[in-house]
This record gives structure tokens, C-alpha cells and sequence, in this order.
């Protein structure tokens, strides 16, 4: 246990995953565990209530810390003000207040080209990450300004880099890094840091990539510098359990690479 004991963090796409080793096969679950370690109490949210429950099963059992779990989908269909709302309101009405939100989810049709890519494609990307991201902050704000809270988004080299196939992802993802610079300009007068992370990490979804397509994979898949793909708690968990930590409160408006060495830029 450590500095979030008691504490309640947000982490959207939080669903359990795991690897065919059995170590952790999803960011989001990763980072739910190096929070549960550190004795922080969860609200996790995700479309899968059958890896929500799975999650919520193993961190309670293993860290005896608290998870509430609720199904909650942004997308151009739905009410999602109203979507977002309850899952800040049943985090409050749980647990008090909120303490960091984490905003991972996010939803592409990765591998269409821009000429070929649809509407729908390009909403399913822009309303899972981008509306996403700016729902959740807006309803966690004023909790967030009460505790002096953090906020850490993710965004990804697809839009640092402009990589082939990723033009939703990346527009998304690049979108949620303007808004994150903007709140930090907004927000640090109220003590609340915001930074993007940038991650590459080994994923279950990764791992089928692979399995099915090993050809592809081989393309596009490149391997860092550091010699391995990250691992999702140790190597993106952990560092998301300190850009909430009272010594990286003066950091705010950044945006981590953590691409174990292909995230170098200017």
C-alpha cells in the first residue's frame, strides 16, 4: 500500500486481460493493478461486463482494495453526457470523491486508409477517445479541483508520427493531446496536473495480432531500442501511479513517451 490508500481513481477501458504467459494483457488492467497495489480504490469502466467483473474479482481478492465497476460506452448514438455523468455520480455516491481520472479508452479501425476510411470509422475513433476524454474531464473537475487531483490521458505515437492506416486513431489521439495541453493552462490554478502518456506496450491484442497475421505483425509491429514491447503494469502502470504522486504535481501540459526508445522526437 502507499500514497493513493483510500484514494479513488477513474480508469476508463479498464477491463481484464491477460497474456498466454498470464501476466497482464491489457493497459488499461495494468494500470487498475499498479493503482490497486498502491492502495487506491476503483471505479473502472468498459462495453465488456464480463471483463469488468473478472477485473473487479481479482484486483479486490488480491489487494483488498474497493472496485466499483460500470458499463459505459461514448459513441455517436448515445446520450453521452448523460453516459459519463452516471459513472461520476455513482464514483461519487461510492466512494466520496475522486482523486485521478485516467482517461485509456479508445476504439479505431486501425489498418483503413484515409481514402478509404468511412464516417462511421472515423466517429467510432473521435467519440470512444477524443468526446470520451472531454466528457469525463468536464464531469470529474470539480471533484477533481476539491482533492487537487490528477488527470493522465492517453494519446500515441500514431499521432506523433503519423503512422500508415491510423488517420481516426491518430486525429483522436492528437485531439486529446490539445485538450490536455489546454486544461493544464486552464487547470493549474486549481493544483490539478494533466499530462498525456504515449505508451507501447505487449497486449493481448497485440498477441492475436500476431498469432493471425504473423506476416503483418513482422511489418508493422517495430521493436523499441530497450529490446521489448512495454509491460503493461511495471512499464506504463507504474509511471501512471506517479504522474499522480505529490512529487510530479509541478508537471503538468506533457506529453511521456513511453516506447521503450521509439518515441524519440525533437
Amino acid at each position: 500500500m502507499g500514497f493513493l490508500t483510500n484514494k479513488t481513481a477513474i480508469i476508463t477501458g479498464a477491463g481484464r486481460a491477460v497474456l498466454s504467459d498470464g501476466r497482464c494483457g491489457s493497459i488499461g488492467y495494468g494500470i487498475a493493478t499498479a493503482y490497486a497495489k498502491e492502495g487506491a480504490n476503483l471505479v473502472i469502466t468498459g462495453r465488456n461486463t464480463q471483463k469488468l467483473d473478472a477485473a473487479k474479482e481479482e484486483l479486490e481478492r488480491l489487494y483488498g482494495i474497493r472496485v466499483l465497476t460500470v458499463q459505459a460506452d461514448v459513441n455517436a448514438g448515445a446520450d453521452n453526457a448523460a453516459v459519463v455523468e452516471n459513472v461520476v455520480q455513482q464514483a461519487v455516491d461510492t466512494f466520496g470523491d475522486i482523486h485521478v481520472l485516467i482517461n485509456n479508452a479508445q476504439a479505431s479501425a486501425s489498418g483503413v486508409t484515409l481514402a478509404d476510411h468511412t464516417t462511421e470509422q472515423f466517429d467510432l475513433a473521435v467519440y470512444s477517445g477524443l468526446y470520451a476524454t472531454f466528457h469525463y474531464m468536464k464531469a470529474c473537475y470539480p471533484y477533481l479541483k476539491k482533492t487537487q487531483g490528477s488527470v493522465i490521458n492517453f494519446a500515441s505515437g500514431a499521432g506523433l508520427f503519423g503512422n500508415f492506416g491510423q488517420c481516426a486513431y491518430a486525429a483522436a489521439k492528437e485531439g486529446i493531446r490539445g485538450l490536455t495541453r489546454v486544461a493544464a493552462t486552464e487547470w493549474g490554478r486549481d493544483h490539478i496536473n494533466v499530462n498525456i502518456v504515449c505508451p507501447l506496450a505487449w497486449t493481448a491484442q497485440l498477441e492475436n495480432f500476431k498469432n493471425a497475421y504473423p506476416d503483418a505483425f513482422e511489418k508493422n509491429v517495430k521493436m523499441p531500442p530497450a529490446g521489448h514491447l512495454g509491460d503493461a503494469e511495471l512499464e506504463i502502470g507504474r509511471v501512471c501511479v506517479q504522474l499522480a504522486s505529490p512529487d510530479f504535481k509541478f508537471m503538468t501540459g506533457e506529453t511521456i513517451t513511453l516506447e521503450g526508445g521509439l518515441g524519440l522526437r525533437p
